[in-house]
């Protein structure tokens, strides 16, 4: 008597978790750095002189310290562990695309 065939394993899926982590954290570094520099951009940008034409050099120069000062003082590492946590939540809640069905 033969033997009958024994089914074939399919190919185990393809699931890159280590990217997935990198792009939310990338993707919420960004969002949480918006929203902490955000209200020192706007304070800055309302004490540049209106106007329709282009921005002067000492002007440039003014904007530039501007946004220097609103990435510093720790906002850049606050936002950084901000969304460290926002992805750890995530995953552990199952609620970030791509490990709803992790555990």
């Amino acid at each position: 008597m033969s033997e009958a065939p024994r089914p074939r394993r399919s190919a185990p899926a393809f699931r890159p978790n280590f990217l997935l982590v990198v792009l939310y954290v990338g993707g919420f570094m960004i969002f949480f750095g918006v929203c902490f520099a955000l209200p020192a951009l706007i304070e800055g940008a309302r004490a540049l002189p209106p106007g329709p034409g282009e921005l002067s050099e000492a002007e440039l120069e003014q904007a530039r310290d501007i946004v220097r000062g609103a990435l510093s003082g720790g906002r850049l590492i606050l936002a950084f562990v901000a969304a460290g946590a926002a992805v750890g939540a995530g995953i552990w809640t199952r609620t970030l695309p791509g490990f709803r069905n992790a555990r």
